[in-house]
């Protein structure tokens, strides 16, 4: 398999993205207030970038889902809160 290089966090006006592991960025919103994860992966087609949220109740991450653009999973976070 080959190890393909992390891209750099997403420019996208209002959010601020802060490393959390070396797959995974925090979601800031203008506010200060973390809106979820966003962790990539390599696939077939190219990079895949999924929309996570703390679920406190089982205490670990919920995949909201999976997209072709970090913009997108960004989206998700928005939208479904």
């Amino acid at each position: 398999m080959s190890q393909t290089l992390a891209p750099a966090p997403p420019v996208i006006r209002g959010f601020a993205f802060r490393p959390v592991s070396s797959r995974r960025w925090r979601v800031i919103d203008r506010t200060g207030r973390v809106i979820g994860h966003v962790r990539w992966e390599e696939a077939g087609g190219g990079l895949r970038f999924h929309a996570e949220r703390f679920d406190l109740a089982r205490a670990r991450l919920r995949q909201l889902g999976a997209f072709w653009s970090a913009r997108e999973a960004v989206e998700c976070l928005t939208y479904l809160r």
